[in-house]
């Protein structure tokens, strides 16, 4: 019989942690922020990626101890773009040990037959061309890397799986990360490639703001809805970025405990 003592020093074992690199995307600002400090906070070296130079460096300069941030300003939806912050990784580091695709824009919140295409080639192009693109150059790197392997988070969103209403480009670009990381997963095990999605329902953040004022839902009604702290999220990310890659998290839902999303709403 192992002893309570035992069973203790065993899981915290398992969240031991090591410094890592961590590529996180849409670091500039929100959630991408948010998880940025934390990991650094939690003694990881960050990679900030994002499309404004000014909020990276505000991220760098706020980032707590004892790990550390890179900003590395680029547009996700740019392959070659992508390539060259692999290349910077490479150059500097040697190898990538986790990669978070967490950029992402909502879009417009218009009825169907009202959403110019334009609005959806540029949701999807973030959220998930963006994430593939990210998603396949880190695949690349971890499959040759020594040691081989690493682990892969996509920001998915509750919103892949139910999505709200007059947000049909959103929960297209996210049911579209569900298959992103099923096929990542299914692709990465022969590679010791571990790969995951987090579902964040109402975290507080500027993608959110207006959630908590009032929120349309399915009945055509508008109600306020709870949200939660940004960093219960973020310690999440953190925990999952610390197991071995033996244990894999394929996906993680968090949200807050009262937002209508479980049952008829």
């Amino acid at each position: 019989m192992v002893s309570p003592s035992g069973r203790a020093g065993r899981i915290r074992s398992a969240f031991v942690t090591t410094s890592k690199i961590v590529l996180v995307t849409g670091a500039g600002t929100g959630l991408g922020r948010t998880m940025t400090h934390a990991l650094t906070a939690a003694g990881h070296q960050v990679v900030a990626v994002g499309r404004t130079a000014a909020t990276l460096d505000e991220v760098v300069a706020s980032a707590p101890g004892p790990g550390s941030v890179a900003a590395v300003p680029a547009d996700v939806t740019d392959p070659a773009a992508v390539d060259a912050v692999f290349a910077h990784i490479v150059q500097r580091w040697g190898r990538l040990d986790v990669l978070i695709n967490n950029a992402g824009i909502f879009g417009p919140t218009l009825p169907i037959d009202e959403v110019p295409v334009a609005d959806w080639k540029q949701v999807v192009d973030i959220n998930l061309t963006g994430s593939f693109l990210c998603a396949q150059a880190a695949f690349r790197l971890m499959r040759t890397q020594t040691p081989q392997g690493g682990r892969i988070i996509n920001n998915g969103s509750i919103s892949a799986h139910t999505p709200r209403p007059n947000t049909v480009a959103y929960a297209a670009s996210k049911h579209g990360i569900t298959g992103l990381t099923k096929a990542l997963a299914l692709e990465g095990r022969a590679h010791n490639i571990a790969a995951g999605q987090i579902d964040i329902g109402n975290a507080a953040t500027e993608l959110t703001a207006g959630i908590a004022a009032g929120s349309l839902q399915a009945d055509g009604s508008v109600r306020p809805e709870p949200t939660i702290d940004a960093a219960h999220v973020a310690r999440l990310v953190v925990q999952t970025v610390d197991l071995p890659l033996e244990v894999n998290v394929p996906f993680l839902t968090v949200m807050a405990t009262g937002m209508p999303y479980i049952g008829r709403g």
